[in-house]
């Protein structure tokens, strides 16, 4: 079995083998043999590739305990490096003047450590969430205090399997949850007898005494020790840190998309990204799915229904027709319509591909790629009745994917209370969404989508 550091080390000498595969056959077939064995260039390029790649990923972080961050994280990070290393090349290229070297190795070069480096991500964690899967390579947890926010964070790392924990359970003193195993006088017993490897502290800062007296077991007993600050709602991306004289205070802005330019920068990224997907995927998946629903069950191929947009106006959203009789879908919130689901209807729905039409949405303007997803008019009155907050998501144009679906809140549930409080939760991530937006948070969001759907865990059914 493999641990983490194990894990870790794997990764890195993947990383350099496959990088210099890459470059050396590359430069293979980018120039004939003589010429290669002769030319010292290409074998000085071919050390300084490896030394950037070493000191980007100690900058950028690539190389980490990956308990703490997801698949389209480590997309990112393993981005930048491979963008460094393919500029480095064309400007090393460029100033050495070296005439043997043609835009053909360039191009072999950054395809081929594309296609491996991201093949050894994604089989990498295939393989941890297998393991994870059956309960290996977890690190215990534990959480202490027990309140809405430390609820609200056992639920998440349950649901994540790639954040790499085993919840074992709460310390607090009221032992009122079932999941308390006791005191905080039992902390350090626990941790022994548990073999606690992180503890999560959730409690009151309040009494200085109880969190130091923490923090003295958690380091006697070499646990990592993180805080939980039960303020979550009020943090987000735009949150500065300051100093007034000894005192640290936090200053909160408002969120970008108040502002033309970077709704200006949300929009392009929208355009370009759909007319992209449009030209490059999209043209032959509409025809396809639009030939076997007309194929296999009476009605229109598209299925039209008013949503709620930015500002609360309305719009045509587009979706392709999952059911028969859709013409009357969504007169009645709630109402269990799953016999009336086609088969073909069935799979659209399992990889979200009943979506796809509202990239046209996207392109006139009624929506965006990511944003929180639009309600129907009648259900956006049944959540109003739920919810006083719902109003705050409608500041920005709804989206085919959202923060809160790649969390695994899309759609509703037929038990009233347990859909109330999913309903709040779903509208809490759409507004730190809002809050947090970022282009790269978009890129994140899309990546994450795209991962759950071809990897079988598609969260946001």
């Amino acid at each position: 079995m493999l641990d983490q550091k194990s894990l870790l080390n794997l990764r890195k000498i993947l990383d350099f083998l496959f990088l210099n595969i890459s470059f050396l056959l590359a430069a293979f077939f980018a120039q004939p043999i003589e010429a290669l064995l002769t030319n010292q260039l290409i074998f000085i390029l071919l050390i300084l590739q490896n030394i950037i790649w070493y000191t980007t990923s100690a900058i950028t972080s690539t190389y980490y305990d990956a308990t703490y961050r997801s698949f389209s994280d480590q997309f990112f990070s393993l981005g930048k490096n491979i963008i460094i290393e393919i500029v480095f090349a064309i400007l090393y290229l460029f100033f050495v003047k070296e005439n043997l070297f043609t835009r053909n190795f360039v191009f072999y070069f950054s395809t081929l450590l594309i296609i491996l480096i991201y093949s050894k991500e994604y089989l990498v964690w295939k393989f941890v969430d297998s393991e994870r899967r059956k309960g290996k390579n977890l690190r215990n947890l534990i959480v202490v205090g027990v309140n809405d926010f430390s609820l609200q964070f056992v639920e998440e790392i349950e649901l994540r399997s790639e954040f790499g924990y085993k919840f074992i359970g709460f310390i607090d003193e009221s032992l009122a949850d079932r999941n308390v195993l006791g005191r905080l006088s039992d902390l350090e017993k626990i941790i022994t007898d548990n073999k606690i490897t992180d503890v999560i502290y959730s409690g009151s800062l309040d009494d200085q005494q109880i969190f130091e007296n923490v923090v003295k077991i958690c380091d006697k007993n070499v646990v990592k020790l993180t805080i939980l600050p039960q303020i979550k709602q009020f943090f987000n991306s735009n949150i500065e840190m300051n100093f007034l004289g000894n005192f640290p205070v936090l200053t909160f802005r408002s969120n970008k998309l108040e502002q033309f330019q970077w709704r200006f920068l949300k929009r392009i990224f929208d355009i370009i990204f759909s007319i992209l997907a449009l030209i490059l995927i999209l043209w032959w998946v509409y025809l396809i799915i639009g030939l076997v629903i007309k194929f296999t069950s009476k009605g229109k191929v598209l299925f039209n229904q008013e949503r709620i947009g930015r500002g609360e106006r309305t719009f045509l959203c587009y979706k392709f027709r999952t059911m028969r009789g859709m013409d009357s879908f969504g007169k009645n919130a709630l109402v269990d319509d799953s016999n009336r689901i086609t088969p073909i209807g069935k799979i659209l729905r399992k990889y979200s591909l009943d979506e796809l039409p509202q990239f046209i949405n996207v392109l006139k303007g009624d929506m965006s790629i990511v944003g929180p997803r639009p309600h129907a008019v009648n259900y956006n009155n049944l959540y109003s009745d739920m919810v006083e907050e719902i109003k705050l998501r409608h500041r920005v144009k709804p989206g085919i994917t959202g923060w809160a679906q790649v969390h695994g809140l899309r759609g509703d549930v037929f038990d009233f209370e347990e859909n109330k409080n999913r309903t709040k939760k779903r509208i809490d991530f759409d507004n730190w969404y809002i809050e947090n937006w970022s282009v790269k948070l978009d890129i994140k969001i899309i990546i994450e989508t795209v991962w759950q759907i071809i990897s079988g865990r598609n969260l946001g059914t």
